[in-house]
């Protein structure tokens, strides 16, 4: 891709565990079909004091709304 075509990029999570959520994102050009390029990324949510993964998992709220974004990939598809 190059200017002036028009990028669009989708979010979704793959992965959603206790204290981490895997994301993968999605490059597309406008109005064309196929994947560009895909990326993805590990959050992990920590306790500030210890740095280690918390142990008592994200919040509920927060985990309610990353599973409206979870898609079921299977063993390693990419978007």
């Amino acid at each position: 891709m190059s200017f002036p075509q028009v990028a669009e990029l989708c979010l979704r999570v793959s992965k959603l565990g206790k204290s981490s959520v895997t994301y993968e994102v999605g490059l597309f050009e406008k109005n064309v079909d196929g994947v560009k390029a895909v990326g993805e990324f590990v959050h992990v949510f920590v306790d500030r004091a210890t740095l280690r993964p918390n142990a008592n998992g994200m919040n509920d709220e927060l985990r309610q709304g990353l599973q409206k974004l979870l898609v079921n990939t299977g063993a390693s598809s990419k978007l």
